[in-house]
Formats: structure tokens, C-alpha cells, sequence
């Protein structure tokens, strides 16, 4: 018996023996003009990436509110997974780029105070792409991301179809015109009227800013040909208290009769829902960079 786990050790050790693993680098900045201040970044390499001398398809993998950069890192254990689904082969070898966000939903705000979308667009993907080894084509770029990540995941891919290959929205924040009309005072004085107007109640918090930033409403008004030129993974879980919002986005897109993917697994709001099915969105977003 003894002889017998000295074996199973052996082999589990073997077995880690002879998984690569990937390399990640916190606490990367860039200066940004457009911001007026330095951004972080987190990033993710392939095991190759110091031994080849190849340039890689991206996936900007966006955190949620009041996470930063490291995020997906220390509580999504992304470079686990992502070392293991590029050594199964279930994924092509690819960089994961983690930007801090700060809590500026990945937009623009209404008064201009911060524009972190024209960052995001005009500066931190030519500065990624210029000083890692990346290939600049959109079919080889996703983006993704959880809760409010998860709602610039959307904004990203529905106002800028041209840039991305695929997008993966999972818990995203999305919400209807009647859930920002009825939320709670505190809610919308603490969270939204920063982005999209401060002083307003009711009906009147849907401004332009808050239409244009409204991922039904861009679904709505855009044609299906737009938005049929990313691929779309949507996964929220059963017992989110976003699920409303994400079964809303399915539908829209249903009713247009552009083509996705629309998920419901068991869970929350939570690390462990995000963390053990981070890898089907890769997966997902892998095959977009395997298409010709």
C-alpha cells in the first residue's frame, strides 16, 4: 500500500513536472494623457513566449467593481487555469491582459471627468500591442470580463465590432431602463451618477449618457449585421442578482437574430462561479482566433 501512493505521488508530481507554466507580471504601468496619470497593468504570457520568437493572439480580461488588476489573478487564478487549458490543448497559447479600471465602469463619464473608454480604445491597446508580442488583427483579439468587467466587455465589443473577434460578458451588469428609473437613491448617487448624471431620480436619470452606455439600447438601435461581427459568449448564474439583466441581453439579441452563446450555470455573484468557469469563455474566444 505503501509502495502503491509513493506511486500516485510520483506521478502527480510528474504530471506538474510537465505542465509548462505561464509567466505573470504585476505592477506593469503605462502613462496615460488621455487619464493624466499612470495605469496598471497585470499580464499573463504563455509558457513560450521568452523561448519563441512568434507574436500571440490577446484577450483584455476586464475586473469587476472595486477589483483591480489583479483581480482575475489573485482570486480567478486565471494563469492556472489558462497553464492548463493551453497544455491540454483546449486553447491556442494566448496573453491575457488585466488593466486596472478603478471603478469607472470602462466608459467614458457624462461630464468628461474620466474617460477611461477613449484610454482604453485610443491608448492601452496600441500601447499593449506595440510593447508585447501581439498580433494586431481583430480576429486574433477578445475581450472579457466579470460583473461590471462583464459591462465593458459589452461596451467594447457593441460600439467597437471592428476591434474584437470575440467577447465574453459573464455576470455582466447589465440592467433595463426600469431598473435605473426605480434604484434606490444610495445606489444610484453612490455608483451611477458619477457616470451618467448626479442630482437626477426616476425617469429622469435616462439621459443620452445613460442610453449610450446601455447595452439593450445599443442592441436595439444597432442592425444585425453590426452586431453580428463579434461572437458572443453570455454566461450568468442561476442565482445571480444580475440574471434578470443577462436573460435580457439574450433576448435582445435573440429577437435580432444575431448568433451566441447563452449559459446558466448553478451559483452566484461569486469568485468560485467565475474562477471554475473561466474556461469555457477562453475556449470560446480560442476557437474565434482558430477561424479563418
Amino acid at each position: 500500500m505503501r509502495k502503491f501512493f509513493l506511486l500516485l505521488a510520483l506521478g502527480a508530481a510528474i504530471s506538474a513536472i510537465a505542465q509548462p507554466s505561464g509567466k505573470v507580471i504585476e505592477g506593469k504601468t503605462m502613462k496615460s494623457a488621455i487619464l493624466g496619470k499612470d495605469v496598471r497593468y497585470t499580464i499573463y504570457l504563455p509558457h513560450d513566449y521568452a523561448t519563441s520568437e512568434r507574436s500571440y493572439p490577446v484577450v483584455y480580461l476586464l475586473h469587476g467593481y472595486t477589483d483591480n488588476d489583479t483581480g482575475w489573478l489573485q482570486y480567478g487564478e486565471v494563469n492556472r487555469y489558462a497553464d492548463q487549458a493551453i497544455a491540454s490543448g483546449d486553447i491556442p497559447p494566448m496573453i491575457i491582459v488585466m488593466p486596472d479600471a478603478g471603478v469607472s465602469w470602462y466608459i467614458n463619464s457624462y461630464d468628461g471627468a474620466v474617460k477611461y473608454e477613449d484610454f482604453f480604445i485610443k491608448e492601452f491597446i496600441p500601447f499593449i500591442e506595440k510593447n508585447w508580442r501581439i498580433k494586431t488583427q481583430k480576429r486574433f483579439r477578445g475581450v472579457a470580463g466579470l460583473s461590471m468587467g462583464g459591462y465593458g466587455t459589452l461596451i467594447y465589443a457593441l460600439k467597437y465590432p471592428e476591434l474584437f473577434a470575440a467577447a465574453a460578458p459573464l455576470s455582466a451588469a447589465v440592467t433595463d431602463d426600469e431598473g435605473i428609473a426605480t434604484m434606490p437613491d444610495d445606489n444610484w448617487n453612490n455608483i451611477f451618477a458619477p457616470l451618467y448624471g448626479k442630482n437626477l431620480s426616476g425617469r429622469d436619470r435616462l439621459t443620452a449618457d445613460w442610453y449610450n452606455n446601455s447595452p439593450l439600447h445599443i442592441i436595439e438601435t444597432r442592425s444585425k449585421e453590426s452586431l453580428s461581427q463579434v461572437r458572443y459568449w453570455i454566461d450568468c448564474g442561476d442565482d445571480d442578482f444580475l440574471a434578470i439583466g443577462n436573460s435580457l441581453l439574450h433576448i435582445a439579441l435573440t429577437r435580432k437574430g444575431v448568433p451566441h452563446e447563452f449559459r446558466v450555470r448553478d451559483g452566484a455573484h461569486t469568485w468560485t462561479y467565475w474562477r471554475t468557469g473561466i474556461t469555457d469563455p477562453l475556449r470560446f474566444i480560442g476557437d474565434s482566433f482558430r477561424l479563418k
